[in-house]
């Protein structure tokens, strides 16, 4: 039989993907693309946004349509978080939360039985474990993802995510060590630990610095990149022992969200704007060429033309190299959903396109400084690839279809730079 994926939200969503292909794989099912006929269409979904619920129903109905016969399967943080509203999704033959993804197979050899819907998910408990998991490869790629850590015990004002995910639970430090081991082994040069709440990530005593430390030491491996990081965690301890691991790529995503005090209050982040300063000063200080990249959010309720300008100024001056900008949208269930001074939409929009022009001057700027530089790029596809600190490089001219080449950097456009290879 023949089995498809389509994934939907962040990098441990795509995880979760390739593990649900290779265990769909190993039971003798053939993986193609959604885009073809199938006998299971598998829609692992985000609910990060109303957005994201959005693009979930309106895919799982174009699967069912494409072919009304096959199975289909929801997954992901839309069925863990709101049962109720996916199970109203009548199109979804089987509604599978992330916390029962062991259970696939034999909900899939059910249905297939007996042709009934199923309805599987389970609430998170306070006291589950980090489920295990591992792959051997990545979508064909030349960098591969390790999930290393799973749950938020933040619950920030706007967020579902807690919901959708648990409580946080990490990957044993001798599971990482070999998965990277093994994927290193495979042609993977580059590996990317990634997690719901990274920076959480604790086995006993080992932290997320430890885990970088594991995930490098096979030869094979040559980068080892960080996911998405909350800055609260980072402690000086911490980052002092990250900077010791030599094949760690100085690139570090932080989550700001806002750069005005008062809105992060309300949004119950865990630092004041101070303190994400301080952050930043330090990794530049710490790491030789060390990009800084960020999740800004615009419109959150009650937030001011002042709480606003604040932030603009702060993101300015923190020169974010890259910046995903995006208005607050409500969640249902969350705090943030139901306070008072919600933001037009409108006003919201203006701010989003302010704020997002202001950090694509920035980040073009900082584009512009490296021509004339000389960097490593990682080739991947299409003669484009990245620096370690996570730099866009198109390569003009002849260069190799994947692995490390030297680059000479020749001009810049709106988001990468161009080059040639070095001789």
């Amino acid at each position: 039989m023949k089995a498809a994926l389509y994934t939907l939200g962040c990098k441990v969503n795509q995880y979760e993907s390739q593990v649900m292909a290779e265990t769909l794989a190993s039971h003798g099912y053939t993986i193609v693309e959604p885009t073809q006929t199938a006998d299971v269409y598998i829609v692992n979904s985000c609910t990060v946004t109303s957005e994201s619920d959005r693009k979930t129903r309106q895919i799982v109905r174009r699967l069912k349509r494409q072919n009304p016969d096959a199975a289909l399967v929801l997954t992901g943080c839309m069925p863990q978080a709101y049962p109720q509203e996916s199970a109203a999704l009548r199109e979804a033959d089987i509604v599978l939360g992330n916390r029962s993804n062991d259970r696939l197979i034999a909900a899939l050899d059910e249905y297939f039985r007996d042709r009934q819907r199923l309805l599987l998910t389970e609430a998170h408990r306070k006291d589950d474990a980090f489920a295990p998991c591992m792959i051997h490869s990545f979508y064909g790629r030349t960098r591969a993802e390790i999930k290393i850590e799973d749950g938020c015990n933040r619950f920030c004002t706007y967020c579902a995510i807690p919901y959708a995910r648990g409580r946080v639970r990490s990957k044993p430090l001798a599971d990482i060590r070999a998965e990277a081991a093994a994927l290193g082994e495979a042609g993977y040069a580059e590996i990317v630990l990634v997690g719901i709440n990274l920076s959480a990530y604790a086995d006993g005593a080992y932290d997320l610095a430890d885990a970088a430390a594991a995930a490098a030491d096979s030869e094979k491996v040559r980068r080892v990149r960080l996911g998405s990081l909350e800055p609260d965690h980072m402690t000086d301890a911490m980052l002092q022992k990250l900077a010791r691991c030599e094949k760690l790529c100085p690139q570090f995503h932080i989550s700001l969200q806002s750069g005005c005090d008062r809105t992060l209050r309300h949004m119950n982040r865990h630092y004041s704007a101070d303190e994400y300063r301080a952050l930043c000063r330090k990794l530049r200080a710490l790491f030789a060429d060390c990009t800084l990249s960020t999740d800004i959010m615009v419109g959150f309720p009650g937030e001011t033309p002042e709480d606003h300008a604040a932030s603009l100024a702060f993101a300015r001056e923190i020169g974010f190299e890259k910046a995903h900008i995006f208005p607050y949208s409500p969640r249902a269930g969350t705090r943030a959903a139901d306070m008072p001074q919600q933001v037009p939409k409108a006003v919201k929009e203006e701010r989003a396109a302010e704020m997002a022009q202001a950090m694509d001057e920035v980040r073009a700027q900082y584009l512009r400084s490296l021509i004339g530089r000389t960097v490593e790029v990682l080739v991947e596809e299409d003669k484009t690839g990245h620096t370690a600190n996570y730099t866009s490089v198109r390569i003009e001219g002849d260069c190799p279809d994947a692995g490390f080449v030297r680059v000479r950097i020749t001009g810049a456009d709106a988001d990468r730079c161009v080059g040639c290879v070095s001789v």
